[in-house]
């Protein structure tokens, strides 16, 4: 969300609505990914948690719950940047490169089409299988 965005927002806070609160929470959190450095991520999660953890807004608490049985995973995340996207593409071209070739004599073969697929190998291949 960019800043033009959030000043149009301003007026929610305003309110003072347990709606507007819930949505200032979510709001915050996704200012969890901008963060590189994962102590820095923690320190954030950590005023995060305190903040929803006392909103008095029961779904907003048990959603903190929930992360904060998820909190290794998340941070590691945010240190990692791997998500499963990154394997889901990978296994989308591992399933591409499985149609396209109609039989192979052995694993051995079909494991060196994946790693033409999926790989980035700089290195020369045999031509013939």
């Amino acid at each position: 969300m960019t800043g033009n965005q959030r000043s149009d927002l301003s007026w929610l806070s305003r309110l003072d609505t347990r709606t507007g609160k819930a949505y200032q929470i979510k709001l915050t959190l996704q200012q969890l990914w901008n963060h590189r450095d994962r102590e820095e991520a923690e320190v954030f999660l950590k005023r995060w948690y305190f903040w929803a953890t006392h909103s008095r807004l029961e779904p907003v608490i048990e959603a903190a719950k929930t992360i904060k049985r998820h909190w290794q995973g998340i941070l590691q995340i945010v240190a990692s940047r791997i998500t499963t996207g990154i394997v889901e593409g990978l296994n989308s071209k591992i399933k591409t490169a499985m149609k396209r070739a109609c039989v192979f004599k052995s694993f051995e073969y079909l494991r060196t089409v994946i790693y033409l697929v999926a790989g980035k190998i700089n290195i020369p291949l045999p031509t013939q299988c």
